[in-house]
């Protein structure tokens, strides 16, 4: 038991929290109340910590290491590995937990109290509209138990602090009638409390670094996180010979990866498959460059059950000659990054000017993607409510650099295509942005996918494996035909106005949907405008934007 926090401890805390959350992954995951499948708080959790300890295993400049410098490592590690807004709200409350112990010599019991608040301060700070029955409730709780019992016991504060999380996660479901109707509490605080209590393991010196996950002679990290250079397994080399990037979440057993990392060998390059935890099965992230994107996916459902399916057209790239003096930037330039899968998709938004990022990604790949615009303003568009808090995570860090960066919250990647049209170089940078944050606003958007869960919705019950027709977020429409739902969503879109639509056909959408669809809004629709494009997105059967 300590009597203050030291450098191993918080190691200790860092091994036993990713640990804990690997334990707890797909259980919290399963807490997601909506009924689209997009909710893997856990997943992301898991990744964010991973990169939190890849983080503290680089060697110390000097062999040492103060326990704020410790914490820092661990809070920088997380930023940039968080996925996700509960990967980016946590990164937030290690960081200003790190920021606290920087400035004191010994961390006892008030310090950690007071950790907590400045923590929590930063937590409700990352995020633009705070929801209480979330993670953020937890956290404030967390600090109010610390407080409470006003001691300088290390240990005795950590226990009330976990212990008042707990409690508070218990009521999320009393402050969110979401949660209620579902029967279930905030992901984003179960993770917390997993978390806190690792550290409560770590004062208490019960807890030990997490174990390894990858089988002996498969190429994976002693301790199942990815190689140097990578977050969650995703790989940025150099160049490749294959035109597309594709990665995938795969719960498969080691025997079926082991020949999936075959067949994927045989079908390109660039291969990265790690373990992120045991369950049963256990989950990897798999990596691989490829021309035959069906082919990846295919051997990935062979090999077991693949999800968060992403693929990215790899950029074309040619060498320059030594001879050539370096360029020099263009301080007028502006470059535009934005989140989307699909090779169809990511072509589109490629052909607009854009740096195209796979869905859900971490803080360090946006901020790869800024920098490969090359240019010191430069507009993001996440697509995804879930990205919004990464997408501004990387827009102070870019600032920092030097770079100016915009984020324009947008929802769907027909709203990126919408805000993409309007871009004027000859305008300045801040109108610009206005401009196309009122182009995506002005966009509705909509999106037909399969319901992963059973939910309530304003639509009524809906059970996985229905057909769901969403406006703006919001169920609206419950079916078991695709092309029905399809019709009923363009219908009840249009039905509100508008001039032109949009339509983007998924992966799995069938051929004779294209046809269908089109003939359908000319004959309801004739003075509307259509443009119809195959995406090749996973998860959403059709996207549809109304202008």
């Amino acid at each position: 038991m300590l009597d203050t926090l030291d450098d191993a401890a918080v190691r200790r805390w860092c091994g036993g929290g990713l640990a804990a959350l690997r334990a707890h992954q797909h259980e919290i995951d399963e807490l997601n109340v909506y009924p689209v499948p997009d909710g893997d708080t856990g997943t992301n959790l898991v990744l964010t910590l991973t990169s939190a300890q890849q983080a503290l295993e680089e060697p110390e400049p000097d062999g040492r290491a103060a326990v704020g410098d410790t914490m820092r490592r661990m809070a920088r590690g997380a930023l940039l590995g968080a996925r996700g807004n509960s990967g980016v709200i946590v990164s937030q409350i290690l960081r200003g937990m790190a920021d606290t112990f920087a400035t004191v010599v010994a961390v006892r019991g008030a310090e950690l109290a007071r950790a907590l608040r400045t923590a929590t301060d930063a937590a409700y700070a990352a995020v633009a509209r705070p929801v209480e029955g979330t993670v953020l409730s937890v956290v404030a709780a967390a600090a109010d138990g610390a407080g409470r019992i006003a001691s300088d016991d290390l240990v005795a504060t950590a226990r009330a602090a976990a212990r008042a999380a707990a409690e508070a996660l218990a009521r999320t479901p009393q402050q969110l009638p979401v949660l209620a109707r579902a029967g279930v509490v905030d992901a984003g605080g179960r993770g917390l409390v997993l978390l806190l209590e690792a550290l409560v393991d770590a004062l208490d010196g019960l807890a030990v670094p997490a174990e390894g996950h990858g089988s002996p002679g498969d190429g994976s990290p002693a301790n199942g996180s990815p190689p140097a250079g990578l977050d969650g397994g995703v790989a940025h080399e150099g160049g490749s010979a294959f035109g597309y990037e594709v990665q995938y979440l795969l719960d498969a057993e080691p025997a079926a990866v082991a020949r999936l990392r075959a067949t994927l060998g045989e079908l390109g390059d660039s291969l990265v498959v790690v373990g992120t935890g045991d369950g049963s099965p256990p989950t990897w992230n798999v990596h691989v460059h490829v021309d035959d994107i069906g082919a990846a996916i295919e051997a990935g459902v062979v090999a077991g059950r693949p999800h968060r399916i992403t693929v990215t057209a790899l950029e074309e790239r040619v060498p320059v000659p030594e001879a050539l003096p370096p360029a020099v930037p263009d301080p007028e330039a502006r470059g535009a990054v934005v989140v989307a899968a699909g090779h169809g998709l990511t072509a589109l938004l490629a052909a607009e000017g854009a740096i195209v990022v796979g869905r859900n990604p971490s803080t360090a790949e946006m901020l790869a993607a800024i920098d490969q615009t090359g240019a010191p303003r430069v507009v993001l568009l996440p697509n995804d409510a879930n990205t919004q808090a990464v997408a501004d995570a990387a827009a102070r860090e870019a600032a920092t650099t030097g770079v100016r960066v915009s984020v324009v919250p947008t929802r769907s990647p027909v709203q990126a295509l919408a805000a993409l049209a309007v871009r004027d170089p000859q305008r300045r940078f801040a109108d610009d942005v206005i401009a196309m944050a009122e182009a995506a606003g002005a966009c509705r958007y909509g999106e037909v996918c399969t319901a992963g869960r059973e939910a309530f919705t304003v639509a009524g019950r809906c059970r996985p494996g229905d057909l769901l027709g969403l406006v703006d977020g919001e169920v609206h429409i419950i079916g078991d035909d695709l092309e029905t739902v399809s019709k009923q969503l363009i219908d009840r879109m249009l039905g509100g106005g508008g001039e032109m639509v949009t339509l983007v056909l998924g992966a799995d959408a069938p051929a004779d949907l294209d046809p269908t669809l089109r003939s359908h809004v000319g004959h309801t629709w004739p003075f509307v405008e259509v443009h119809l494009y195959t995406g090749g997105q996973p998860r959403y059967h059709l996207l549809v934007g109304v202008e």
